[in-house]
């Protein structure tokens, strides 16, 4: 009976390996979709002790029933952890559930068969002085058997961690309903399969066991192939609302800039109009001044200089469009009460186009407009008023852009894209939940146009966006 020990406890290490194992591919299929860090490894930890104490405990319980607990006990480990987004949790522990169980089945068919050739087969029934070949075929079948299901669980977790590009935004009931589909009828197959095997009393010895295995193998392939394409073609598709929102929030940016233009036609129309009634004005002037009626001429003087005040605007940047657009930014500002100084000059004489300027001035200033008044309960005095500030210089060839507003609070990071997330509600169309911050990613479009890129910095209640365009 010592070759039997030997063979127990290959089996019993295989059993734990391959815990472990799962434990692992399950927490590094978790890692990535949680915002926080700390502790993920407990998702797989929680998984391996589970199955190793039904492992190593008797109990009356089913196989099914074993692996439900284990997943289930991870399923709790993620939300203890990440307390949100549990829509997408449920997405992670179905879907790897499901794998697991369909790469496992896939796996005994190839093992079975493995044992089915006739040189493995015979090593069972050869005398014990071949007890060796006996060990070594039997160990060698379980490595095999552990490669295997490692690498048919490992790659189709990997493939959907590669793709899936946002992980940290929350799933609606529809997306998650939509993913998990293929996995729920994955494992229905699976179940009905498996029931009709064993309702039927198949034996390993008839020819049909054959025509079955590959029948079985191939509707387990075709499941988790679903399974991931039904993940990709997801990503694909909010990638396109992504492209699809984010076009329309630049076209809105063109009717923004082609109004600014319209503004500074106007502007030049009514400078033409003081032009040509300038004689006019100095006429009088001279009249009221001959007449000695000084009072009138500086109230006159006064209501000249405020008309052409009101039309050229206070800020001059060195381009008619940036003035226009700075301007109406600065009216809108103090409006709100928020305090707004720029010290903007337009590049003069460099390659960057007028119109580029303007979506990084428009996208970057609405952006700070909207978050400057969010400041601190109870503040009081001129450091607690909001504020903005923008400002530009250039070094060399590189032409700088720095915008700062007063901000408190965290921002919440899209790791894959570099760029914060916004919490604005999407449009309807556009999905559900929170959406990334398109107007970065415009700013950022345009700054690598000029192979340049934007810098964020958050500290002491201020952040501040940094633009740097290269000029030829």
């Amino acid at each position: 009976m010592e070759h039997m020990d030997i063979l127990a406890a290959i089996s019993v290490i295989h059993a734990i390996a391959a815990m472990y194992g799962t434990g692992y591919i399950l927490y590094r299929f978790a890692k990535p979709f949680m915002e926080n860090k700390k502790g993920t490894a407990c998702i797989g930890i929680a998984y391996f002790a589970v199955m190793l104490l039904l492992y190593l405990v008797p109990m009356e319980i089913n196989t099914f029933a074993a692996y439900s607990m284990g997943i289930w006990s991870a399923f709790i480990a993620m939300c203890r952890i990440d307390r949100r987004n549990y829509k997408q949790k449920t997405f992670i522990a179905v879907t790897f559930f499901s794998l697991r169980w369909l790469s496992e089945y896939m796996t005994r068919i190839i093992i079975n068969a493995v044992y089915n050739i006739k040189l493995v087969s015979d090593a069972f029934y050869i005398p014990e002085r071949h007890l060796v070949a006996k060990i070594l075929i039997f160990g060698g079948v379980e490595l095999l058997d552990t490669v295997i299901g490692f690498a048919l669980l490992g790659i189709s977790v990997r493939y959907i961690v590669k793709t899936y590009v946002y992980k940290r935004e929350d799933m609606s009931i529809k997306e998650m309903s939509m993913l998990i589909v293929p996995s729920l009828t994955g494992m229905t197959g699976y179940g009905i399969l498996i029931q009709y095997q064993n309702s039927s009393g198949m034996s390993w010895m008839e020819p049909i066991y054959g025509l079955y295995n590959g029948l079985a193998f191939l509707h387990f392939g075709i499941s988790i192939i679903t399974i991931v394409v039904m993940a990709v073609l997801f990503q694909n598709i909010k990638a396109r609302q992504e492209e699809m929102l984010q076009n329309e929030l630049l076209a809105a940016q063109v009717d923004s800039i082609e109004k600014h233009i319209g503004q500074v036609e106007s502007l030049y129309r009514n400078i033409r109009s003081i032009r040509h009634d300038m004689t006019n004005h100095i006429l009088t002037l001279e009249r009221l001044h001959a007449g000695n009626n000084v009072k009138e001429a500086m109230d006159y003087s006064e209501e000249l200089k405020s008309a052409l005040s009101q039309m050229a605007g206070e800020i001059k940047s060195g381009n008619p469009v940036t003035d226009v657009i700075l301007q109406e930014l600065k009216n809108e500002a103090e409006k709100r009460k928020i305090r707004f100084q720029s010290d903007f000059y337009y590049p003069t004489g460099a390659n960057i186009n007028a119109f580029d300027i303007s979506v990084i001035l428009n996208n970057a200033l609405q952006n700070a407009m909207e978050n400057a008044l969010h400041l601190p309960s109870g503040d009081e005095g001129e450091g607690a008023a909001p504020y903005i500030s923008v400002l530009s210089y250039h070094s060399n060839n590189a032409y700088m852009i720095e915008i700062s507003n007063s901000f408190t609070g965290n921002l919440k990071w899209d790791e894959e894209r570099g760029l914060p997330v916004t919490s604005k509600e999407k449009t309807e169309g556009h999905g559900y939940g929170q959406t990334h911050g398109y107007g970065l990613s415009n700013i950022r479009m345009v700054a690598r146009k000029y192979s340049g890129d934007i810098a964020i910095d958050l500290k002491e209640d201020e952040f501040r966006l940094s633009i740097m365009l290269m000029m030829e």
